[in-house]
């Protein structure tokens, strides 16, 4: 099922795109930089991590209030184009250094994540019903994917120590 939100990032990354944005070919050094700087600064604890979500986008969104609903839309987007690239990267790192039942049990893990995400943050559509629900399921997916991304960055990092469990 396709929700409206979906089709409204859809459209949103279109009209970034024809704006000679390209936040579809992934994140920008800059932005990719702004968060590991942030994430190096914050330590290994998950919870003090979560404090580097939005280093991106809040100064790209700057006063809600003057931008409209897809330019905010789109610094969320140009956020979690970070958070899903080192998602990703701790997935893969994982993947190739787990047994096949702990690589078996994190794909698992990760496809009810996917899911959970999505009907997560397609809520606030169906609870607000309204275009200022679009740049909440933005945010929501931004954070959702930064959370995600930390999580697995444990796991990952983990398995670059001597204590790491595989």
């Amino acid at each position: 099922m396709i929700h409206r939100f979906h089709i409204f990032v859809a459209a949103c990354t279109m009209i970034c795109a024809s704006s000679g944005v390209a936040y579809a070919a992934g994140p920008t050094a800059k932005d990719l930089e702004a968060v590991q700087t942030c994430l190096q600064a914050k330590g290994a604890h998950p919870s003090d991590r979560e404090a580097c979500i939005g280093v991106v986008a809040n100064p790209c969104i700057g006063d809600e209030g003057a931008h409209a609903p897809s330019e905010i839309i789109a610094c969320f987007a140009r956020e979690q184009l970070v958070w899903d690239r080192l998602l990703n990267g701790a997935f893969d790192k994982l993947q190739k250094s787990l047994g096949d039942e702990q690589r078996k049990k994190l794909q698992e893990m990760q496809r009810s994540w996917l899911d959970t995400r999505e009907r997560t943050c397609a809520f606030y559509y169906h609870y607000f019903q309204g275009s200022m629900a679009n740049p909440m399921m933005a945010n929501c997916d931004n954070r959702e994917t930064a959370r995600r991304a930390l999580f697995l960055l444990g796991f990952s990092e983990d398995l670059s120590t001597d204590s790491g469990r595989r």
